[in-house]
């Protein structure tokens, strides 16, 4: 197996750890919508949903650039 294929695996090992992970902090923070164990606003609702969506803005775009680098590359 050369070193691409490793790398390749590793990242599908520990990325499918990495999402499940985060799968399961998000079901655990909808639990949190349980009003009759919680109080929060709008607002709040609001601040929680843009940090999620400004860090997974930044993930997407880090992961395009990389691909973008990667396809991009000038070889002779």
């Amino acid at each position: 197996m050369d070193n691409s294929e490793l790398k390749k695996d590793r990242f599908k090992r520990v990325a499918s750890k990495r999402v499940d992970k985060l799968l399961a902090g998000i079901r655990s923070l909808s639990k949190c919508s349980n009003i009759n164990n919680y109080e929060y606003s709008e607002d709040d609702v609001q601040k929680m949903i843009k940090a999620i969506k400004d860090e997974l803005k930044t993930m997407e775009t880090l992961y395009k650039k990389n691909l973008k680098n990667n396809i991009d590359s000038f070889n002779f």
